[in-house]
């Protein structure tokens, strides 16, 4: 920690560190409202498959499925689209630790399957899937969301990169805490021991959600430079090619035999996808997305010929080091590795980087009040952001339970938000503003959970 502390205090000048502050300050304004958003709903999602469980509680669940029950359950979902354009992909889920069902989605469809094979009911996880969507692209076109989000990624890195600099004694007053020191001390201090505590966290998630959310205009970029426009070829060397196309009619393939496959060469991985690509047609194959355990990879690529036949792996487990490290970028991110202990401390760090977003602002803020320049609506309307978004996102969720799986819930968050922006404009009285929204809050989760229970 001493040298540290001595690139801290003597590696920078006064105009750099002043400098630093500056830059620091801009960031964290012109992105405060979207990084805070985008960390909260991050904070959410860590717990993805468990609101999946908890959106529809009565789906069939089970531990393993047989091979015979998938190919009998893929049999029925594609006879069940005839007279519709052919599914580009067919997507089975096979039971995990974390989300233990089976559930087939096509282009037209998804749905859960029993252990038997049959069809259970409709998948409706409306929630859980927009909340995915706002943590990766806001509800934006999908391309252009996910380059936004990763151009925040990039930020929250600048950002922790020039709070640091900024404050050369961060890390030498990482154990000084003036929790309720007046004259806003107490919430420096509070911003300043968490951006300490939990840097390697927030530079870990923002370096992976850049790299995810920026990977489009990479590969588009190299694919316009160098593969003449051909995503899929930029991408190939990384999680393997795709079969040539061939579109005449084929009937359905062997789902089973890649399963049993895998059962008797590879026993310690576990299946967690199978993915038929162009279904019901000569050019069909297979993939089977295996989880290595004790890996941080989301899993490797096994193919297969319609017939069942194996045709080798992308190398996601063994491949070249930077094949390895892409395919480990999204559970870094999102903590899908070893269980809930992981997922608990990824939900607790990403609440306290909600805290140092959250309480950025309010320090500059605090700073510009004390020097006699106050903004008593944009108080307000920060207040809103940070009270306001939590409960939105949870009534959207009481919406959910009572309207169904077909309730506008995109477009009811973005009222609500609206809505309590445009409110915070007119409201005087800013404290019992705050105290409002947060009770509004604590309604809306116990709401929610009252539904949960009645539900």
């Amino acid at each position: 920690m001493s040298s540290g502390e001595s690139v801290g205090t003597k590696g920078f000048d006064k105009a750099t560190v002043r400098d630093a502050l500056s830059a620091h300050a801009a960031i964290g304004l012109l992105a405060g409202a979207f990084l805070y958003l985008i960390c909260l709903t991050g904070t959410i999602v860590v717990f993805f498959a468990e609101w999946q469980r908890i959106e529809q509680p009565t789906a069939p669940e089970m531990r393993t499925i047989a091979p015979q029950s998938v190919q009998r359950a893929v049999e029925t979902v594609l006879a069940s689209e005839k007279g519709k354009p052919l599914t580009t992909h067919l997507y089975v889920h096979l039971p995990t630790q974390d989300l233990p069902r089976t559930t087939i989605t096509t282009d037209h469809q998804a749905v859960h399957v029993a252990s038997d094979g049959t069809i259970a009911m409709p998948e409706e996880n409306a929630w859980s899937e927009y909340l995915l969507s706002l943590h990766y692209t806001l509800h934006l076109p999908s391309t252009l969301g996910m380059i936004l989000v990763g151009i925040f990624g990039v930020m929250i890195v600048a950002l922790a990169i020039t709070g640091v600099v900024a404050h050369p004694r961060i890390f030498r007053d990482a154990f000084r805490l003036r929790a309720r020191s007046n004259g806003g001390v107490g919430l420096a201090d509070w911003h300043n021991r968490l951006g300490v505590w939990t840097l390697p966290f927030t530079i870990m998630i923002a370096l992976t959600g850049a790299m995810i959310g920026l990977a489009v205009v990479t590969g588009y970029g190299l694919a316009g430079s160098f593969y003449k426009g051909d995503l899929e070829a930029v991408y190939a060397p990384i999680f393997g090619s795709e079969a040539a196309a061939d579109k005449a009619p084929a009937p359905v393939p062997d789902m089973a035999a890649p399963m049993r496959y895998m059962q008797a060469h590879h026993p310690d991985v576990h299946p967690s996808y199978l993915i038929l690509h162009d279904p019901l047609t000569a050019g069909q194959h297979v993939q089977v997305v295996g989880l290595h355990p004790h890996r941080l990879i989301f899993g490797e690529y096994y193919m297969f010929d319609a017939k069942g036949g194996y045709h080798g792996k992308a190398g996601l487990s063994d491949g070249a080091l930077g094949q390895q490290a892409a395919a480990s970028a999204y559970n870094l991110h999102f903590g899908n590795y070893g269980g809930l202990p992981v997922k608990i401390a990824y939900a607790l760090f990403g609440l306290a980087l909600c805290a140092m977003t959250a309480t950025g602002t309010s320090i500059w803020l605090a700073k510009r009040r004390r020097r006699g320049l106050d903004h008593p609506r944009l108080t307000r309307a920060w207040d809103a952001i940070v009270w306001g978004s939590p409960a939105a996102l949870m009534l959207t969720f009481v919406l959910r339970q009572w309207v169904g799986n077909g309730a506008p819930l995109v477009a009811a968050f973005w009222g609500l938000l609206v809505t309590i922006l445009v409110v915070s404009l007119f409201v005087t009285d800013g404290h019992r503003f705050r105290r409002g929204l947060q009770l509004l809050l604590v309604v809306a989760i116990l709401a929610g959970c009252v539904g949960f229970m009645l539900l």
